[in-house]
């Protein structure tokens, strides 16, 4: 393969994907490597579109299955369905250091991330770029919205993105295709809770699910069957599989290598410039170095660090790319598993037919604008929501029980808030002093905890959440964090 390729894309996950797209079309001859197994658009989607009985396990992962390899799945990500999507821990695992645990979520696929994420496609605004320099908590970022915005343009006109326009400083509007409208009780539940809790809103999600088709790309809107985590065949959201690898694939420059596991970058001091990487084949465990002019580093946030920490100086363990230190530090999770629920009394005479993938979102309300709203904690949240009525829990047997299922309860609405996590320096990963993996890298160790500004603000994000939903007129309300 020597001198074959003008760039080498490492991941095909979103940045991969895009990275690869771009390059072929300018020209280049592009290697896209990737760890996972390949999975082809369509073909590959072994449970698209079958009910839960057509799934193993009726699609719900069994409890051995979680404890020995697909440990995140006790947050309810993996499941039968998706399982062949996802990193399988037992096989390829990671350490964490003493206090809590870190659940690293990993894809084992062709497509990465882009075939399981959530799809909630938001800018980041003004706020967000200038807030560290602001609150003196680092420096400024080297660019900013104006920066980014042409950007985003290009990007949202191409994918497909939902949503409504709502002239919102701090959480900047898209390139819109129509937004999937609210059903009866979230109507309601906007018109309650923006009159009840004043300077805060209720809108339409913002998803990279399409609802008008783009033939251009072969894709076709979205059909409300919220069964995205399979994969889609109608290539309906985002995905590498459905929109950037046929455009790389399309020019004829791209050669894709799955099963092909990066290990560390060939790097020239003198010329100080990267040379190559060095890839161990996933299942024969043969290593080579491919060279190329160009290589683009696209694997995930902690897999990228993870490869730089690896390219290592000979004889010193140091990498060639921490000069600095900071390698690995500073690393920031949202705040999650803060959630609240409710029952929305009355519209029995209701129910809302299809599964739509995504909903409402209350945007974030606190300290805006460089204000501090003396809350005791930094930034802010939001919260991912949605309505929704189903059938009512079975009682008794045999043909009654069968009657009382057509039956539907309440309409419920259950929300979970999403926030920021500071940089702190000793948040951070590193290579394991003795652990390797089954293809001679060191293990990623995670230190990584949650300060009293991200608990301040899950605890401020649960009173909140619970006093909105109760103002708005919401009854059986609750809460938890995990």
């Amino acid at each position: 393969m020597a001198d074959q390729f003008d760039a080498i894309v490492i991941g095909s996950g979103v940045s991969g994907g895009w990275a690869a797209k771009e390059l072929t079309e300018k020209g280049l001859k592009v290697l896209m490597l990737d760890r996972g197994v390949m999975v082809e658009h369509g073909e590959d989607y072994d449970y698209d579109g079958k009910p839960a009985f057509e799934v193993p396990s009726r699609d719900i992962m069994p409890k051995p299955l979680i404890e020995s390899d697909y440990f995140i799945a006790k947050y309810g990500y993996v499941s039968p369905g998706s399982q062949k999507f996802y990193n399988n821990d037992r096989l390829n695992p990671y350490a964490y250091g003493e206090g809590e645990k870190f659940y690293w979520i990993r894809p084992g696929a062709v497509g990465g991330k882009s075939l399981i994420w959530g799809r909630w496609s938001f800018r980041w605004g003004p706020e967000d770029f200038e807030a560290n320099k602001r609150e003196g908590v680092d420096g400024a970022w080297p660019i900013g919205y104006d920066d980014l915005a042409p950007w985003y343009d290009y990007v949202e006109n191409y994918i497909g993105v939902s949503g409504s326009r709502e002239n919102l400083p701090h959480l900047p509007d898209s390139q819109f295709q129509p937004p999937m409208q609210m059903n009866v009780a979230e109507k309601w539940l906007k018109e309650r809770l923006e009159a009840t809790s004043p300077g805060r809103k209720l809108i339409n999600t913002r998803l990279s699910n399409m609802t008008e088709d783009k033939p251009d790309q072969g894709r076709s809107k979205c059909q409300f069957r919220n069964q995205c985590g399979r994969g889609c065949s109608f290539g309906a959201y985002f995905s590498t599989q459905a929109v950037t690898l046929p455009a790389a694939r399309a020019t004829g420059r791209l050669t894709l290598r799955p099963d092909s596991v990066v290990t560390s970058l060939e790097y020239d001091a003198a010329t100080k410039r990267v040379t190559g990487v060095r890839v161990v084949d996933a299942n024969t465990r043969e290593a080579e170095v491919i060279p190329a002019r160009l290589v683009f580093l696209c694997a995930s946030a902690m897999a990228s660090t993870q490869i730089l920490m690896n390219s290592r100086i000979p004889g010193t363990g140091k990498s060639h790319f921490d000069a600095s230190g900071t390698l690995g530090r500073y690393v920031m999770d949202h705040i999650f598993r803060v959630g609240m629920s409710g029952e929305i009394p009355g519209m029995t005479d209701k129910i809302e037919f299809g599964r739509k993938p995504g909903s409402v979102y209350i945007p974030r309300f606190r300290n805006l604008g460089g204000e501090d709203d003396g809350v005791g904690f930094r930034r802010g949240y939001g919260f991912q929501g949605g309505a929704r009525r189903d059938p009512a829990p079975p009682q008794g047997f045999g043909a009654a029980m069968k009657q009382g299922m057509r039956n539907y309860g309440p309409w419920k609405f259950g929300m979970g808030a999403f926030g920021e996590c500071l940089p702190y320096e000793d948040n951070r990963v590193s290579l394991h002093a003795n652990k390797l993996d089954r293809f001679g890298m060191p293990l990623m160790r995670f230190d990584v905890t949650f300060r009293e500004n991200e608990l301040r603000m899950m605890r401020d994000a649960q009173t909140e959440g619970e006093k909105m939903l109760r103002a708005a007129g919401l009854v059986n309300v609750s809460s938890g964090a995990g």
